[in-house]
């Protein structure tokens, strides 16, 4: 999941495509088999080439200044974290009729988490926590503005059309409550920090419980922390919450901020890939679910 188009201005990408642009550009890899991956992934489309390799491809016009984006920090962020992040081993140029760039990186070995089927939360949460602290601590000078690092205010319009839209199908008068308290949630005042912005079940991977790497850096950047800890509710169960909490020491202004980010992400999501990201939409409807019953 999803091979199937997400967004009106997606353009078409097979792996006769991928062999084209490899021959093309990459000779070296030319004799390598490519076979697309299952993924519920909304900006890129994923190939797997030959054992060692994974080849990228913006979906749409939105995705492509993540390719750069990607190039340029991920060498510099990944050596300072304390698990494995996507390598970059080369960058191609438009050609074989697609327009825009892409990318070739390792192959990281592991498999997303199942939410509903964690062997280790209370673990994975320490990982997580271990992860994100890494990532805070990084020098954050020239670190570009974080697009999801921002305060929650600037979400306010999309998250209460997204709330419209969900009428019938969810207790809206209960989210909209729930979104105009986050909105009352003091601005950090502190400096800005790095930050994934985008740590979902789909861009973490896991071997035996653990947390092994985490992948999709397009959203790297300084702002918000509170932004990371979305993992809290898309993720971890309620019980490994405090785990991951403490072990971040987040006060709780940053922890409703948190939980805001989690509740706008999904809320923004949900009608969107209702129909054509069946993964992403269960995630979505699963966070909406852990916020409202601890709201009460």
């Amino acid at each position: 999941m999803c091979a199937v188009k997400m967004h009106a201005d997606e353009v078409d990408v097979d792996a006769s495509l991928v062999r084209r642009l490899i021959a093309g550009q990459f000779p070296q890899w030319a004799r390598l088999p490519v076979r697309r991956l299952q993924s519920s992934g909304t900006e890129n489309a994923m190939f797997r080439l030959g054992a060692d390799l994974v080849v990228r491809l913006p979906r749409h016009p939105r995705a492509v200044e993540g390719v750069e984006h990607e190039m340029r920090w991920l060498p510099r962020l990944g050596p300072l974290l304390p698990l494995r992040t996507p390598e970059p081993v080369g960058q191609g140029e438009p050609g074989a009729g697609f327009a825009w760039p892409w990318s070739v990186y390792r192959w990281l070995e592991g498999r997303n988490p199942a939410v509903e089927a964690l062997q280790e939360p209370e673990l994975l949460a320490k990982d997580l926590a271990e992860f994100v602290g890494a990532l805070r601590r990084i020098d954050p000078v020239d670190g570009p503005p974080a697009s999801r690092g921002v305060p929650l205010a600037t979400r306010d319009a999309p998250t209460r059309s997204a709330i419209e839209q969900l009428a019938g199908r969810t207790d809206t008068a209960a989210l909209t409550a729930l979104w105009e308290e986050a909105l009352r949630v003091p601005a950090r005042s502190g400096p800005p920090v790095w930050v994934h912005g985008d740590l979902s079940p789909g861009n973490v991977l896991v071997t035996e419980g653990r947390l092994t790497a985490v992948i999709d850096f397009g959203t790297v950047g300084v702002g918000d922390p509170a932004v990371d800890l979305i993992v809290a509710w898309n993720l971890l169960p309620a019980s490994a919450r405090p785990v991951f909490r403490d072990a971040l020491g987040v006060d709780d202004s940053e922890w409703a901020r948190g939980r805001g980010w989690a509740l706008s992400i999904s809320l923004i999501q949900l009608p969107y890939y209702w129909e054509t990201n069946p993964p992403l939409a269960a995630n979505s409807r699963h966070v909406i679910k852990e916020i409202l019953a601890e709201a009460g």
